[in-house]
């Protein structure tokens, strides 16, 4: 484990939520994205100091970077002003489906998570080539 991925999912009180799979009982909640990733850092120093009373060394995930991925709905809760319908017509997946897996009412295939991931890296590339005059 060269790194700690942290999953940000949509919380049930409309802010966020991050676990990951890598730490057991790793978790961090917050109503913005930057509350629960700070919290998600203070469990995981929190988690360390006790291990380390607990079995006198520090456990090997103390200072692993941590990579922060993204469940689609709380994608669309971090980027609001993305709109799914707009861009799910422009990558070619039905708009109706999009909204659900922005609400989370449903879950994307990995097939679609890529098609949406190439996607999302598309436009990104191109807003980093826009100029205005």
């Amino acid at each position: 484990m060269k790194k700690i991925v942290a999953i940000i999912e949509r919380g049930d009180d409309g802010g966020f939520a991050i676990y990951s799979d890598d730490v057991k009982g790793l978790v961090g909640t917050g109503i913005t994205e930057d509350e629960a990733k700070q919290n998600f850092i203070d469990v995981r120093d929190e988690q360390s100091e006790y291990y380390a009373e607990k079995h006198g060394v520090l456990p090997e995930w103390t200072n692993l970077d941590i990579e922060f991925r993204y469940s689609l709905a709380a994608f669309f809760i971090a980027f609001p002003y993305i709109n799914a319908t707009q861009f799910a017509k422009n990558i070619g997946i039905n708009p109706s489906l999009m909204r659900k897996y922005k609400m989370g009412l449903a879950s994307a295939s990995d097939k679609q998570k890529q098609i949406i991931q190439e996607n999302l890296k598309l436009l990104t590339d191109k807003l980093q080539h826009v100029q205005f005059v």
